[in-house]
């Protein structure tokens, strides 16, 4: 009886992540395949940047609401719910691109599409985190935070290959239809998978007291308050070695395809291979020396990306980065599931997918203009400084050991 239980909770925890990453195929394929599209297209900075930022903002702005809601309905029934409204957008917009003459209204359309689908990633990303912990013995979280994490690499590792031979072979109106169908086949693996109830806050109190009471607790909680600072940062020093890393090699190695290619799969790799490293090893005891560890790999890693003049040096170094990077992001997540009550998961996911959505576009803001002042490479190596500094000050953190 026992077996069946593991069994049972094993088999309900795959189908679950093999949903959500069907569905994440699709949604990666539609939006390289957009930007790609508008990049080819237009060759306009105006038309690329403003996909990019319908592509973070609404998602910023909608992820602590959605937080809220994964803590006061069906999170189940809030993942489905986004799938199918982000697959009936982008299938209407499939029928009525035929119709669509005028390039400027196809473009206004695409960019409506974004909008709403960016909306809805923002409403499923919390609830989908705050899931995991209700299907998973919390011995076994690191574990499978770590296959999730390899799962949702090859993802992001496979889409782009597969949107650019898409577009190089049919038509943009062919990737949408792709979208519909793994939101059709992710949606109907989910409906099959038996999620437990959740304890939900109660819904009598309004959306804005619930947010309140979620900032108040993500700040009281000093553990969670640290995590949360610790990510933010993190977040933010990730941009000049990671989304910054193609203007680099145009810089140092030279402006050639092969080179940009070779960083972006090298960087995918590594974060395959650190999902698989979670998912076997699955840290230290304590899961605040495997939250420094990472932090000190990725910053040792980021200082010899800025400092390194040979390629292939430069491409070991990128690989490593990736691995570290997921053992870090597997960590965090893991510590609040692990010490954030079912209740209130919801809303911490929620304020970290609003952080991220923020932090990221912030960062560029800040280093990309910086980075045509000061050398580039300078900039990697102290953001990779600041990272093992901040890795050093929570070693030396004795409250987050009690």
């Amino acid at each position: 009886m026992i077996e069946k239980r593991i069994v049972n909770w094993k088999s309900r925890t795959v189908l679950f992540l093999i949903s959500q990453c069907v569905t994440l195929f699709g949604s990666t394929l539609v939006q390289m395949a957009i930007v790609w599209y508008v990049t080819l297209n237009t060759s306009s900075g105006v038309w690329v940047a403003a996909f990019s930022i319908c592509s973070y903002l609404p998602q910023f702005l909608m992820s602590f609401i959605g937080g809220v809601w994964a803590d006061r309905y069906s999170r189940k029934r809030l993942i489905i719910g986004a799938d199918i409204s982000i697959a009936a957008v982008t299938f209407i917009m499939m029928l009525a691109m035929p119709f669509i003459r005028e390039e400027k209204f196809l473009l206004g359309g695409l960019l409506v599409m974004s909008i709403i689908r960016s909306v809805g990633a923002g409403i499923q990303t919390p609830a989908v985190n705050a899931v995991i912990p209700q299907l998973v013995p919390e011995s076994h979280l690191m574990r499978f935070n770590g296959i999730n994490a390899t799962m949702q690499s090859l993802v992001q590792f496979a889409a782009p290959a597969a949107a650019g031979l898409l577009l190089s072979l049919s038509t943009l109106q062919s990737t949408l239809i792709i979208d519909v169908l793994t939101a059709v086949f992710g949606v109907g693996i989910l409906s099959c998978v038996l999620i437990p109830k959740q304890r939900s806050i109660e819904k009598s109190a309004s959306v804005i007291k619930d947010m309140r009471m979620g900032i108040h607790f993500a700040f009281s909680d000093k553990l969670i308050r640290k995590l949360l600072i610790v990510y933010g940062l993190f977040t933010f020093l990730c941009v000049p070695a990671g989304f910054l890393a193609g203007l680099l090699v145009n810089r140092v190695y030279g402006n050639t395809y092969w080179y940009l290619t070779a960083v972006e799969l090298i960087g995918f790799f590594g974060m395959i291979m650190g999902g698989l490293l979670m998912s076997l090893w699955r840290g230290f005891k304590s899961r605040i020396n495997t939250l420094v560890f990472g932090l000190f790999i990725f910053g040792i890693m980021a200082v010899g990306m800025g400092l390194t003049k040979k390629f292939i040096l430069y491409l070991i170094l990128m690989a490593l980065y990736g691995v570290a990077l997921t053992i870090v992001q597997t960590s965090i997540t893991t510590l609040i599931q692990e010490n954030v009550k079912s209740l209130m998961q919801g809303r911490i996911f929620g304020l970290m997918g609003s952080m991220y959505s923020g932090f990221i576009p912030i960062g560029m803001v800040i280093f990309g203009p910086m980075a045509d002042i000061i050398p580039l490479e300078w900039i990697i190596v102290c953001s990779g400084v600041l990272v093992m500094m901040i890795a050093m000050i929570l070693r030396f953190d004795h409250q987050l050991y009690k």
